[in-house]
């Protein structure tokens, strides 16, 4: 623990934090216009004294239940409550996902919308956002009952769909690539939604229990793809990765590889989902 560090951390924050703003009575025999170390200690439920300590960098590791109460109490946000356990020598709990797209992620995905096919997904891999042009060459995710809208669920469920997004020589690695991804994500987010997950994929796909035992771990790549649509035909396509602010999101954008037709191929498909 960087205790000089996380000392002054505190007592930063508490000097910055008004009694309004933490729910507490201002009174009338304030000195600073910040809390008292005795309040922060009765809002974070633990003693006064412990807490002194901890601002004089004299203290024992606080408890991950401690570093939670003292992030309550000093109505810390997202990225200062992450520094907080960085400083205590302690992992934070892994942000709270949601199931509404990004809005920052949200008006690229839409920028893209006339000639590029694009989607938001969360870092479980369910989709929470396409364009139209995504929604015509991969159908529609968003919206759909139980599994059916996460990709790791399609590619390991449904084998049509594989052989639209991939190759049959790229389906052994991309599957690898979806594993590994997810078990990262699973061992950041223990929780009910990612442990669901996990268990119907081990249930439903021998391939994907085989692909877990590998244990392998690494960030999602998202490599070029090949599309035969039967409208348009032949569409190369690049991938990029865009990540949201807070890492639970992620934006694929699948641009047209330049000299290989796929732009007008793509203008072509265009017209027809507007018509």
């Amino acid at each position: 623990m960087t205790r000089g560090v996380l000392a002054d951390f505190l007592r930063k924050r508490r000097e910055a934090l008004s009694p309004a703003e933490a729910g507490v009575p201002y009174g009338t025999r304030r000195r600073t216009p910040g809390l008292r170390r005795d309040e922060v200690a009765v809002l974070a439920n633990m003693s006064t004294v412990y807490y002194e300590r901890l601002e004089r960098g004299r203290a024992p590791t606080p408890s991950a239940a401690m570093l939670a109460g003292i992030a309550g109490a000093l109505r810390l946000s997202s990225d200062e409550r992450e520094y907080l356990y960085l400083l205590a020598g302690q992992a934070a709990p892994a942000r709270a996902a949601t199931d509404t797209a990004d809005p920052g992620l949200l008006a690229v995905m839409r920028a893209c919308a006339p000639t590029t096919p694009a989607f938001i997904c969360d870092d479980l891999g369910t989709v929470v956002a396409q364009n139209s042009l995504n929604v015509a060459l991969f159908d529609r995710f968003t919206g759909l009952p139980g599994w059916e809208g996460n990709l790791v669920w399609r590619w390991f469920t449904d084998r049509h769909w594989r052989h639209v997004l991939e190759p049959p020589e790229q389906h052994t690695d991309a599957g690898r690539a979806y594993v590994a991804d997810l078990r990262a994500v699973v061992a950041q987010r223990d929780e009910p939604a990612s442990r669901a997950l996990l268990a119907a994929l081990l249930a439903a796909s021998d391939e994907f229990a085989a692909m877990w035992d590998e244990h392998r771990v690494a960030a999602l790549h998202c490599t070029g793809k090949v599309v035969h649509d039967q409208r348009v035909g032949r569409l190369e396509l690049e991938c990029a990765v865009v990540a949201s602010q807070d890492g639970h999101q992620r934006l694929l954008i699948l641009h047209p590889v330049a000299g290989t037709g796929t732009t007008e191929r793509l203008a072509s498909l265009v017209s027809m989902v507007r018509g």
